[in-house]
Formats: C-alpha cells, structure tokens, sequence
C-alpha cells in the first residue's frame, strides 16, 4: 500500500504540473489540443471538444499538446489564438505555469499536513539509529550490505540507546575512523544482522560510508493554534526545502563527479516514499511537497526539453526581435528529449537493479 500511495503521489504531481501548463493557455484562450499524462503508446485517451486527455505507456513525465506545428489541424497558420501567434508574455506565462503549479502545491501540500496530520510537538526516542537513504551505488554503506530502513542498534562497543545524541553519536564514530573497519549490529524487520563498514576517506580527512541518518522513534502531534499558524509554519517548512534543493542541485552542478549517484529514477523515489511511508504515513506530505519543489526546480534549469530551455528561447526571441528558426528549436528540444529520454531509462533500469527484492531474485 506505501508503494501504491508514493506512485500515487508522483502521478500527482505530474498531473499538478501539466495542469498548469493547460489551464495557463486556456484561461488566456490559447488552443491546447492535448493532454497527456506519460509518454508513449497510449494506454487510454478520451476525446474531449477541445482537447483529447491520455495516459501513456511510460510515466516519465507528461505533456500539453498545441494544434501549432500539428499538420492535422483545420486552424489558421495566422489564428491569434494559436500558441507562436502570441506575445512573448503570454507564452512564458504558459511556459512557466507548471513550475509555479508544482511551486503553489507544494506551499498547499504542507499547509494541509499541518491542519489534517498536526504540527509536530515532541519524539519519542526509541533505540538506534534510522537509515532513511543508502547514497550511491559504490558507497560504504552500500558495499557493506546496509539498506534503507535499517536501524543501527550498535557500532562496535558504542550502543545506541533511545536518547537524542544517538545520531551524532555515529556521525562522531564514522567521521573519526576512516578506512577503519567498524562493526555494525542492525536491525532490519525481524532480523538481527552483523555487518562491518569501512568509511571512506574524505578530502578533509574524515570518514563517511553514504548514508542518511535519522532518530529511531515516533513523533507525536499537536492541533495547530489557529490558521496563521498553519500558514507560517508552512511558509518557513516552503522556504528551507527550497533552500535545500537548490542547494542540492548547486552541489550537483559544480561536484558532478562525486553527487552523479544521488540522481534517481522514479523507481528509486517511489523506494525513498514507501519507506517514508512505512515509518509514519503522515510524512507523505513532506515527502510530496518535497518532490514537488525538486520537479519545478528541475523543469525551470535552461536545458532542452525542459519548461528552462524554452524559456531561452523565448528571452533569445526578445533580444533579437524574432524567434529562433523552428528548425533549430525543433532539433534542440528533440535532441534534449531523446538524451532525458535515454538517462531516465538508464537511471530505470539501475534503480530496478538495485531494489532488494531483485537483488534477492537473482542470488
């Protein structure tokens, strides 16, 4: 059920996205002849007056479909209403509306979680240590064995009982003994597992093997002080996710080497919410607004086939007063399509790799 609820999550908010691509155009009166939620063979379609609604065979993302460069439509090449015949403006606004879309939900998702789940008022501290996210394939925590949702009971004769120093705790243990064999007692289900981990060796001499840390326990909730409330927490809960991916993808950008692994399929985030959910179901909200805000980040970067890529054309187009030819920005954004295409089933088929139960399967 965790696993159907976190793919029922990421279909939303593709569906959140392109929604605002569509509602943008047709509030303005732009024609938008298509739908699609995936890509692909459709699996169902139902044609509408205006717009013909899909589901395709591939969830990697969606599309809106303008009659523009369709060789089928019956419009005018001059209609006023067709998406190339309006002013600059009115297209970035379509452009953009499926990040400010993902941006808007994502602020609506935590003010929800804040008046249907609570806010967040004390932790009930449990033994050991939470491992929400194994980071990278070729990490120590991975070559070690360790998976998310393990819990770290012990680490050589340092044992972690239910106080709130157990996580800095490890940290402090892992970071002074790199390339020193640690032995790690782990719960995982109904097991008790031994595994030893050798932490890497950092560019500023520490240890690190590759994993997240969180405290072992349960939160407890409290009914919000009224709407205001609700609304800043919200806010600031908005505000530092945005900071974090950002920051994430500027790690991204200018350490590629070394952050290549954290990129993730689907595959790996529908793993990441069913464990999230696993753990208390009512994180699936920050875990939605989360991925919510990591989709219009990702969509506003000025790369081809992305929301960003179009919007450079568009700012190219202001400059010199024309429009880039359709050929070349037809080429670009089918080049961009096709390497995204490719690094999305790429990532795919190694997360799939990488799931337990495969693994398990081919041993």
């Amino acid at each position: 059920m965790s696993v159907l609820a976190t793919i029922g999550v990421l279909a939303l908010l593709i569906t959140v996205h392109e929604l605002g691509h569509f509602l943008a155009a047709r509030l303005q009166g732009i024609y938008a002849n298509r739908f699609s939620i995936g890509f692909g063979p459709v699996v169902f379609k139902y044609q509408g007056t205006k717009t013909e609604y899909a589901l395709r065979a591939f969830p990697l993302g969606g599309f809106v479909g303008f009659p523009d460069d369709d060789p089928d439509s019956d419009i005018a090449p001059d209609d006023p209403n067709l998406l190339r015949n309006r002013p600059i403006a009115d297209r970035a606004i379509v452009i953009s509306a499926g990040v400010i879309a993902n941006l808007v939900f994502a602020y609506a998702v935590l003010v929800s979680q804040f008046g249907i789940v609570g806010i967040p008022d004390s932790f009930n501290y449990q033994a050991g240590i939470l491992i929400p996210q194994v980071v990278g394939d070729n990490s120590a925590a991975a070559v070690a064995g360790l998976q998310a949702g393990d819990i770290v009971l012990r680490a050589d004769d340092l044992v972690f009982a239910g106080t709130q120093n157990n996580v800095q705790g490890l940290v402090d243990k892992i970071s002074t003994a790199p390339q020193q064999a640690i032995e790690l007692e782990v719960q995982r289900g109904q097991e008790r597992l031994n595994l030893v981990v050798t932490p890497d060796l950092t560019a500023d001499g520490q240890g690190r093997i590759g994993v997240q840390l969180a405290p072992n326990g349960s939160v407890t909730y409290r009914r919000p002080h009224g709407l205001g409330e609700m609304f800043s927490l919200a806010a600031t809960q908005f505000q530092d996710m945005l900071f974090r991916v950002v920051k994430g993808f500027q790690m991204l950008i200018t350490n590629f080497k070394e952050m290549a692994s954290q990129v993730a399929s689907p595959v790996k985030i529908v793993e990441w919410g069913a464990n999230i959910a696993d753990a208390d179901s009512g994180n699936l909200f920050f875990f939605a607004a989360f991925v919510s805000i990591n989709l219009a980040v990702v969509n506003i970067l000025p790369l081809p086939a992305l929301d960003g890529g179009q919007l450079v054309f568009l700012f190219i187009e202001m400059l010199q007063g024309r429009p880039v030819p359709s050929q070349i920005q037809e080429g670009v954004m089918q080049t961009g399509f096709l390497l995204l295409m490719g690094l999305g089933l790429f990532l795919i088929v190694r997360d799939t790799a990488q799931l337990p139960v495969v693994q398990q399967f081919f041993q």
